[in-house]
């Protein structure tokens, strides 16, 4: 059966690498997919229609959803076939066959994490026909590798290697759902820090949102980051690793808009990539008209909308995930002991992992009860258990969009949602018919004797018991406000009584989106595009008000002190100011903490303890932490860390007056090959 594949524009050429920059572009040029005129490709049903507009984006028309689905896995391929080959062999623990001996260690998290239960009610909890798309969308992955033969993307070509074919469980995968679930890495760091800095001071550098007096469950010696080794591997492996990324969205409803329609807004960040994470497409077939962003390995869309609802995403943060300590055998740690004190073994699955250059490598998943096993320590009889949303049915990242992208009102929005589990997401929603609303969606687990926030027993009676329903998660529709928003911050509603997570984002960027949308009674699309580039930092207004306790006879120090004093917090292009914070705030970190922490923790505290919490006791200085004269010595760290501030400046520039945000803040797009 013929395909038509229509497009109005070329994609860019690939980075130079290894021969000369003209050789290999000439080289990636003639193995660029063809993306005009006709193509005869088996597989399809009917004839496909795809037009590429002047940004690339493909539009997909199709007879039925196979055909839909089928096109959707050639088109990605054809655009990302080397990222797609990469992502598949990171999720099925198969990088060791193109990479060599340092990715076997993350190859063996990848299949630790791998789903393993039934999988029939893994198909099925997505959304109905999840197996019958993934079947099509891998199908068309397949037959674009087919099509292509020999004449292979560049990054085949440099490295030698061919793609494999896929399989309709490929889309299954967990690496890219556990990179977004980083609370169980927080419950390793604080335990480390409270052996070394003890509990009082953890809980007075660390607060939680909201405030928990946490308490240990066990003894913390030796809890480390060695637990956390192969999780470490896997996820930086080829920079496709957790980042500080964080995320807005927000919808006003048709009283607070020009057009007296709703609006929304959504920007996921995610760390930059090349090429990018997201992949937008368009799917139109019987059944389906959704437009919107996901990641190129997964059929359907993550967010956007279709012809009745929009939806945009940010992370929440919700405790998807736990770290259990099993007591093991002493003898024989592949033994441990249950509810019961009884000794139970491990389950063991022996796979063998295909190594570049050299023999295959055996390996042994291991597996409680809880989970999979990180880490033994022989030498304290315990085993460090991952337990995890993910591992149940549903846990495959962003997979749950195939029910949303489906729903046409907010009954059928809050019905699909059940089907998403990983990530948890703040969805912001909107609809033809004027409502808005907004839910704190994901698997929420129910833990009745524990706060997630430590690693605990694991027979201790510290089990969960289920995951909250949908009805129960944070949620709001049609405010009197006439508008919702969030940016991973505290989204807990006042009063409510499930505590779903202690660890998000500070109030700053939420604050900023509130102040912008507060402006104007009726908001325009240019008004949305203002608040999507607002440069105004809270945080760095908050740092620059000490500013007038710095005095000097130094005309270059005075000088910058002043401008702080004057500083909008704007972080545009031509700030030197924003220049000055961005020296000025680590050197109040390292002041600060290096108060209370070794020299080697003072990072790991700042960055765990977070801007609220320094800003707060600089605003409010009292003797636990700056001592007997808490505002003489606030004021001291004010002035030196400004000066070193300025001293570091000017040693990393020929002329630091001329310094400017834009030349500062920069980002460079770079393949992984380069």
């Amino acid at each position: 059966m013929r395909t038509w594949i229509i497009a109005l524009c070329l994609f860019p050429t690939a980075a130079s690498a290894q021969t000369s920059a003209i050789q290999l572009e000439t080289q990636a040029k003639l193995a660029l997919a063809q993306i005009k005129g006709e193509l005869d490709i088996p597989g399809l049903k009917a004839p496909v229609e795809v037009l590429r507009d002047k940004w690339g984006v493909p539009h997909i028309y199709a007879k039925n959803a196979d055909d839909l689905f089928f096109a959707q896995g050639f088109v990605a391929a054809q655009d990302r076939l080397f990222q797609l080959d990469l992502w598949r062999r990171m999720a099925v623990g198969e990088l060791a066959e193109v990479l060599g001996p340092d990715a076997i260690e993350a190859d063996t998290f990848a299949r630790l994490i791998r789903y393993r239960g039934n999988m029939d009610a893994e198909w099925k909890s997505y959304s109905p026909d999840t197996q019958q798309i993934a079947t099509a969308f891998t199908r068309g992955i397949n037959a674009c590798i087919d099509h292509t033969g020999k004449r292979l993307p560049i990054e085949f070509q440099i490295l030698s290697f061919q793609p494999k074919h896929w399989r309709p469980e490929d889309v299954l995968g967990r690496m890219s759902g556990i990179v977004m679930s980083r609370n169980f890495n927080d419950e390793i760091v604080r335990a480390h820090l409270i052996d070394k800095l003890g509990l009082e001071k953890v809980r007075m550098l660390m607060p939680t949102d909201p405030h928990r007096d946490f308490t240990p469950a066990l003894d913390v010696r030796g809890i480390d980051g060695r637990i956390l080794k192969s999780y470490q591997a896997a996820t930086k492996a080829l920079n496709f690793k957790p980042s500080k990324t964080e995320s807005n969205n927000w919808v006003i409803s048709g009283e607070r808009s020009a057009s007296g329609k709703p609006m929304l807004a959504s920007d996921p960040h995610r760390a930059i990539a090349l090429p990018s994470l997201r992949y937008l497409v368009h799917l139109n077939a019987p059944g389906w008209n959704v437009i919107g962003a996901g990641e190129p390995a997964l059929p359907g869309v993550a967010l956007g909308h279709n012809e009745h609802i929009a939806w945009g995403i940010t992370i929440v943060g919700t405790d998807q995930a736990d770290i259990f300590v099993e007591s093991t055998m002493p003898n024989d740690p592949h033994f441990y002991f249950d509810d019961r004190k009884e000794l139970v073994r491990m389950d063991i699955i022996v796979e063998k992992i295909a190594v570049k250059g050299a023999k295959p490598v055996e390996v042994g998943l291991k597996y409680t009860r809880h989970g999979p096993v990180l880490h033994i320590d022989k030498e304290r009889n315990r085993a460090y258990v991952l337990r995890w949303a993910g591992s149940d049915p549903g846990g495959a990242g962003y997979l749950g969009g195939l029910a949303v992208s489906r729903a046409k009102n907010q009954a059928e929005f809050l019905k699909a949602l059940e089907s998403w589990k990983i990530p948890a997401l703040n969805f912001v929603y909107a609809d033809k018919e004027g409502n808005i609303g907004w839910v704190a969606a994901g698997a929420t687990p129910i833990r009745p004797k524990h706060d997630g926030l430590l690693p605990v027993p694991g027979n201790g009676g510290f089990e969960w018991t289920g995951y909250l329903p949908v009805k129960d998660l944070p949620q709001s529709f049609n405010p009197p406000s006439g508008w919702l928003a969030t940016a991973n911050h505290n989204i807990l509603p006042e009063g409510y009584k499930h505590l779903i997570a202690y660890e998000y984002a500070a109030p700053y960027r939420y604050l900023r989106v509130k102040a912008n949308l507060d402006v104007k009674k009726k908001l325009t699309l240019e008004d949305f595009q203002r608040i999507q580039h607002d440069d105004v930092s809270i945080p760095a207004l908050k740092l620059a008000r000490f500013a007038d306790r710095i005095v000097s006879n130094n005309p270059d120090l005075n000088m910058r002190a002043r401008l702080m004093e004057r500083w909008d917090g704007r972080m545009s292009r031509d700030s030197h100011a924003a220049v000055v914070y961005a020296y000025w705030l680590p050197e109040v970190q390292k002041e600060v903490y290096g108060r209370h922490v070794p020299k080697e923790l003072i990072k790991e505290v700042a960055s765990k303890s977070g801007l609220p919490t320094l800003l707060h006791v600089l605003e409010n200085p009292d003797e636990r932490w700056f001592g007997k004269n808490p505002a003489a010595e606030r004021n001291r760290i004010i002035r030196t860390s400004f000066i070193n501030a300025v001293v570091r400046m000017q040693k990393n520039s020929q002329d630091a007056t001329k310094l400017r945000w834009g030349a500062l803040h920069t980002a460079t797009f770079r393949h992984p090959l380069a």
